[in-house]
Order: structure tokens, then sequence, then C-alpha cells
């Protein structure tokens, strides 16, 4: 199949990559030229396990290209994939100008039948919205359909999750589109899922929600295993074997982030409002994870006296382990706030520290792990990469003012700390 994806963002970048992978002849179309220097020599402009490797091979195998004109893309393909930005504006809905823009593009190079696919987060009828911005353009209704193809990749598995997802969900309203998607996603042998347009944009808002709640759920639950006593952990573990609530998703810790969750929560909120529906619940989940983090910071703060005149060291600014991207990190929040009551930060992440300084000039920067404690007054494990889970406690505290850790993702054991002399703190226990 000839395919164009629009946008070489995380979401195209990794889809083009893996339908390459599949066989499929590719075109992957972005307007930066700096971007685009780097891609075309094989060189990932995001952090992704396993990204750069498909890459090479789809640029070595001619069977992927990067491009800078949507019209050619289009002429010479006859699926097109939009995978642009659809950030929040100031009022949680979707920011659609990307979109617009695109398909405007697009209908530019229409010129036979097209199967124009919103592959981004996209609010209901955004799949008319396309459709009817490309026709606007003179383009005959014969010529092109619009299907929703939500994606479901989680960063620093995206590889993984495109090329093993749990389900494949296409919206459409006729069989010759459907059809098409079937044809280019069948290699992967996973369920497939054929509904309509508005119930296909729907799914991914309320899957994100979803998941949203269950995480605010165990962390209000650990604000209570705190007051009462309990180990959120072993809460947690006898709810999830309740086979009808499952495991995943409720691991107490500083709260949800990244790019997906807080943007899709409050988009769906919107959408509801615009439907005439007040969606209080998920209102609920966002005031949860808004204080969780400062929650857990305030604990900090009575155990240190106050922040001024403290240097408290960040394990981890990512706002998820195998990532760069720090959109809604809580590392940004912890710096804030700390900084805001008198002190200072230091922080070390594998990948992701000089961008986090971009945002915040104050925080310093260590050269390893070990070395971020130096002289600090406390420590906060905020991302918890595999590597930190390894890490010698004797020796990471060995040079600290103060051996105080506070584990925001009960990533290491009570007992193992204390061992290695701290005074130790996690989310959901004493």
């Amino acid at each position: 199949m000839k395919i164009a994806v629009i946008g070489t963002g995380y979401v195209g970048l990794v889809t083009g990559v893996v339908l390459a992978d599949l066989g499929n002849d590719v075109i992957c179309v972005d307007n930066d030229p700096v971007k685009l220097d780097k891609l075309r020599r094989g060189i990932p402009t995001i952090f992704e396990p396993g990204l750069e490797e498909l890459m090479k091979r789809g640029l070595q195998g001619g069977f992927l290209r990067f491009e800078d004109s949507i019209v050619n893309a289009v002429r010479e393909s006859d699926v097109i994939f939009i995978a642009v930005g659809t950030p929040p504006n100031a009022d949680g809905t979707s920011d659609l100008r990307a979109v617009k823009i695109v398909a405007s593009e697009i209908a530019k190079g229409i010129d036979s039948y097209k199967v124009v696919v919103n592959k981004s987060t996209v609010p209901v009828g955004s799949g008319d919205l396309v459709r009817d911005i490309i026709i606007s353009h003179g383009v005959s209704e014969d010529l092109v359909d619009v299907v929703s193809n939500p994606e479901f990749l989680r960063e620093g598995s995206a590889i993984y999750d495109t090329q093993h997802p749990d389900r494949i969900v296409i919206g459409t309203k006729r069989r010759e589109a459907a059809i098409k998607l079937v044809e280019i996603y069948a290699p992967l042998e996973r369920p497939m899922l054929i509904t309509d347009i508005a119930s296909a944009e729907l799914i991914k808002y309320g899957a994100n929600s979803f998941l949203a709640m269950k995480i605010s759920f165990i962390n209000a639950i650990s604000r209570i295993c705190e007051a009462a006593g309990a180990d959120v952990a072993d809460v947690a573990k006898g709810m999830g074997a309740d086979t009808r609530i499952g495991s995943q998703f409720l691991q107490a810790g500083l709260g949800y982030g990244g790019s997906c969750f807080p943007k899709d929560v409050m988009a769906l909120i919107r959408i509801s409002e615009g439907l005439g529906y007040d969606f209080q619940l998920l209102n609920d989940v966002v005031a949860i994870n808004d204080d969780q983090t400062l929650h857990f910071l305030r604990r900090l703060e009575a155990k240190l006296d106050g922040f001024d005149g403290k240097l408290i060291a960040l394990l981890g600014l990512a706002f998820k382990p195998n990532t760069d991207d720090i959109r809604d990190a809580k590392s940004l929040q912890i710096i804030e706030y700390i900084v805001s009551k008198g002190g200072s930060v230091r922080g070390f992440d594998p990948v992701a520290g000089e961008l986090v300084k971009e945002v915040h000039p104050e925080l310093e920067l260590a050269p390893s792990a070990y070395s971020v404690g130096d002289g600090a007054d406390a420590l906060i494990l905020v991302t918890e990469w595999n590597e930190f889970r390894q890490l010698d406690l004797e020796r990471l505290g060995e040079k600290m003012k103060r051996k105080l850790m506070f584990d925001g993702r009960r990533a290491y054991s009570k007992a193992a700390a204390q061992r290695a002399g701290f005074e130790y703190y996690t989310v959901g226990s004493n």
C-alpha cells in the first residue's frame, strides 16, 4: 500500500516507521527542515526504544521517505494519515488548527480516490470537519473517505504497542474505506473493531479517561492509607486481584502526566459540556490528580521544616521511564513549588535533563545519579527508570547532607532504604 503520514511527532513518526516495516511504501511529511534533515539521516527526533533501528531499516530498504510537500505525498498515496498535534486550548478544548490546515493541503493533492485517516486524537465531529474542508476545496465526494483510527500507543513502548495493539479501531461511513485499513493492518493479526466515526472518536477519549480515573482513584485511596496506617500497595493488590477490576493502573504515585491523559481527560470534559452533560466524575479525577503531587511535597516540606535554603535532589525528570517527553511531567511542578518556597533543585535524568532545564533554567543538572544527592537535604524519586532501581542506595546517600528519601513511585522497599541509612517515606503508607 502507498501511504502518506502527515506529521512526524510521536504518533506520526512511530506510525510511519512501523507501517513501512510492514512492507508499505510510506512517505512521512513534515514542514520543519531541521527535523527532516535528521530524519533523512536516520536520526530519530524523539527518544523511543527500537525506533532508530526500524527507521534505518525502512530508509535503507526504500520503504520509508521523509518529505516536506503534503500535496506531492497525497498524489503518490492511496491512504493519508493525519498525525499532527492537537494540543489543548486554554479552556481544555482541542486545538484543531493544524488538522484544518493539513486537510486543506490534502485537498490540493487529491486527483483520484483517497482514504484520509484521522490518527490524531480529535473530538467528536472531527471526521466530518475534515471531510467538509476537503470537499469545500472542490474535491468530489466520491474521491474521498475520512476514517477515524485512534492510536493507543504508550510512550516508552510505542513501537511494541503499534506492532501488538490490543485492538484496532476503524470508524468509517463506507465499506470501501474500512477495507483499505483492514488491508494495511492485516499483517498484525490483531482484533479489529469497525464502527461509525463518532464512536471511534469517543473510544480513545473514553479509554484514556477511564485509565486516568483508576490512577486518581488509587491515589485517593493512598491518602486514606496514609491517615489509617495502611499500605496502599497491599490494598491495590487485593483490589487488582478481582478480575472485574484488574491490576493495571492501580499503582499509587505522584499522579498521571504526559501528553495524553491530562489533555484527553480535559477534552472529554469539554466535549461532554458541549453536548449538554456535566461530567462531574472527570472533574473530580482532575482535582485529585492536581493535588496529589502537592500533597506529597507538603509532607516533605513538613519533614524539612520548610524548603527555604534547602537543596532537593530529583531522580528522574521525564514524565515516565523510557521517554524524553516532559509534557505535564511531575518534575516541572515539583521544581516550581520548591523554588517558590525558597529552595533549590538539582536533578538527573538519563535523557530529559536538558529539556527540563530549558523550562526551568534554575535547575542544576547532575552528571550522574550518584552525584545528584551531593550536599542535598532530601532526595525525591520522580521517575522510576529501571537503572534507578539498581542503584547502590548506600553510595547514593553517602554525600547527602541529610539522608531523607521521598519515593514518589514506590520503587524502593522501605527496608532496603533504611538499611542504607535513609529516612524513607513514600506514597500511601507511613
